[in-house]
């Protein structure tokens, strides 16, 4: 291991609570760790103060964690509105100022930098006469590692390297785009079944279908347009979904639902900040969606809290396609919601039991939840394994994996393909007649660049690696998730979202006939790959079978709850502010080979089921 340049510079990042979007700023603040620089991210009293610092004591808030921290470069990020990301920014930037903050005028601040969307970059640099360093998205790690004046010597070796499967698909994947092939793309027809479009509609009935049809896969895209009045976002949203059913192109309509729709449905909203996506706050409203997207199946968030009873509802208003659970996720832990963890996990099964009795799918957020907080390879495959098979003792029939890849963006393609056939084939070995999986695959969120040319060329590149997960298996992927090319710099339009259906299912086709006619490698026996998911799946097989004989009631919300505050499954960008849980952040995770492991204070990878035994050990004392 090459040896690192020690610094004194500590780096602190902040973001505006409204903003959910955490893991570009989790992101680089693992990667300046793994070059050996202390980093703190702000805790949401922070983060909701630089939200207004005209209120009082909400500047002497932020002046004081700056000088707890001794922070001297400090990051900002906000993903949503240009204009309020500005706004939210130059407050900062002119408090600061005003403070004599900065170094010029004798203060600790010597750099001060933004990340946001490119027209958001653009607003800072005008306002600040470009001496505001800015990240509008397009950097690869290394690029932005490198603009933060971090020595060559510093640079984690693994990001250097170069990586021939990831340059393939990409290779391909330019030569499709530019040549404007994916436009002839036609819809693949799912709409022939007798119960399509009626209040008795579901998705496995859909699944059936087109696998009859040998046209899988089933193509899901999540949106919603950005307006703060609410009357006008529905009725924007409403005739999105009218064209796009027209299209024939979108087989299940996820709503992005705003973060108040989750935590607040059926309230007075007030004044509360709404943070982007589609306002939904009544069955009623529900229900004209449901109407005009037909014969689309619709999908939607599950909530932050009482989630039985929004079950319930998505259930009466939506005939949901499958119900979407977080189980650890979206409550104490993360701030978007009040519930505390045991709670939240109580509700999950709760909602499973519901699920199940209403006949539904269930699709587990998890692993990708745990990912965006530093979490290891094997935690992301072990939470997945841990909720199906929670659905299936629960009595569950129908289960939707999903496997987001590109997370973090950073990780080698011959990792994720690894990384996902060891989640896939430990879920499917639970298969039976009375329990299947369906996979769902996707991009990950902050893989897209903000050109958007080249995020087309990306949206292809990782539609190539879905397919190389099952490679010669036509109906795997059975869902893809499609995340619309536009992600980086814009809230994606029905224009947008068709094209990058389009590209998405020209790009999983052409790619197939590439490797039947032997012009691309067939994954299935590339040695890296299968070696990588060997020794994978041997780790995960027995760390799983310590935590079942440690924990009896693993498979209940007390166990999940006890695997998580004892720090089995370690996530160390937990920001977790009152210190509820040491223990769940007291492993270091570092980019190891192209992927992530838990290592020691020497960058040395720890083995997961040693690190379970003195784990055990510790609980039996």
């Amino acid at each position: 291991m090459k040896e690192k340049v020690k610094s004194t510079d500590v780096f602190g990042f902040i973001k505006p609570l409204v903003d959910v979007h955490t893991m570009g700023v989790f992101t680089i603040a693992n990667l300046l760790m793994d070059c050996g620089y202390k980093v703190y991210v702000s805790n949401d009293d922070v983060n909701e103060a630089v939200q207004d610092l005209r209120k009082l004591n909400n500047y002497g808030l932020l002046k004081r964690w700056l000088l707890d921290k001794h922070i001297n470069r400090l990051g900002f990020s906000y993903r949503l509105d240009p204009i309020e990301g500005c706004d939210y920014f130059m407050s900062l930037y002119e408090h600061l100022e005003n403070d004599k903050m900065f170094a010029k005028d004798g203060g600790p601040l010597t750099q001060i930098f933004f990340a946001g969307l490119p027209d958001t970059c653009d607003r800072v640099k005008g306002k600040t006469n470009g001496s505001v360093l800015v990240f509008p998205g397009n950097e690869t790690p290394i690029e932005s590692l490198r603009m933060l004046k971090v020595p060559e010597e510093s640079l984690p070796g693994t990001l250097i390297e170069d990586n021939a499967y990831d340059n393939m698909r990409l290779a391909f994947a330019k030569e499709l785009i530019e040549s404007g092939r994916w436009q002839l793309e036609s819809y693949q027809d799912h709409y022939g079944y007798p119960s399509c479009g009626t209040k008795k509609d579901k998705f496995v009935d859909r699944l059936n279908y087109a696998r009859e049809k040998h046209s899988l896969p089933i193509i899901r895209t999540h949106s919603g347009p950005y307006n703060p009045n609410r009357l006008e976002a529905l009725k924007e949203y409403n005739s999105w979904i009218k064209d796009l059913a027209q299209s024939k192109l979108l087989d299940v309509l996820s709503i992005g639902s705003s973060q108040l729709t989750q935590s607040h449905f059926g309230e007075d909203w007030k004044d509360l900040p709404n943070g982007g996506g589609v306002p939904v706050n009544s069955e009623v409203e529900y229900s004209i969606i449901r109407d005009n997207a037909s014969p689309m199946l619709v999908r939607t968030y599950s909530g932050t809290k009482n989630l039985p009873d929004l079950a319930r509802i998505h259930e009466r208003a939506l005939n949901i396609s499958w119900h979407a659970l977080s189980f650890w996720w979206f409550d104490e832990l993360d701030g978007r919601g009040n519930n505390t963890l045991l709670e939240n996990l109580k509700e999950h099964f709760e909602v499973v039991r519901y699920a199940i009795a209403t006949d539904k799918p269930v699709e587990p957020n998890v692993p990708h939840h745990f990912a965006f907080r530093g979490a290891d390879d094997i935690t992301y495959i072990i939470s997945g394994y841990l909720a199906a098979k929670a659905c299936k003792k629960l009595g569950l029939k129908h289960m939707v994996l999903q496997n987001m890849l590109n997370t973090p963006k950073y990780t080698w393609g011959a990792e994720d393909l690894a990384k996902g056939r060891t989640m896939i084939k430990l879920v499917r070995s639970l298969e039976d007649a009375n329990f299947k999986v369906s996979l769902q695959s996707r991009a990950g969120l902050d893989y897209f660049a903000p050109d958007l040319e080249y995020a087309k060329i990306q949206l292809a590149a990782v539609t190539c690696m879905m397919d190389d997960i099952d490679p010669g298996n036509d109906n795997s992927p059975e869902i893809i998730h499609v995340v619309n090319y536009s992600e980086a710099v814009r809230l994606a339009t029905p224009p947008v979202i068709k094209d990058s259906i389009k590209i998405t299912l020209s790009a999983l086709h052409e790619y197939r006939l590439a490797r039947k006619l032997g012009k691309i490698p067939d994954m299935r026996y590339d040695p890296d790959v299968k070696e990588r998911a060997d020794s994978l799946y041997e780790e995960c097989v027995e760390s799983i079978k310590l935590l079942e004989r440690a924990i009896p009631n693993l498979y209940s919300p007390e166990g999940f709850y006890k695997v998580f505050v004892e720090g089995f499954l370690p996530v160390p960008y937990l920001m977790d502010q009152h210190k509820k849980f040491p223990k769940a952040r007291q492993y270091r995770t570092a980019i190891k080979n192209g992927g992530i492991r838990v290592v020691d204070e020497e960058g040395n990878i720890i083995y997961t089921p040693d690190r379970y035994r003195k784990i055990i050990d510790q609980m039996e004392k």
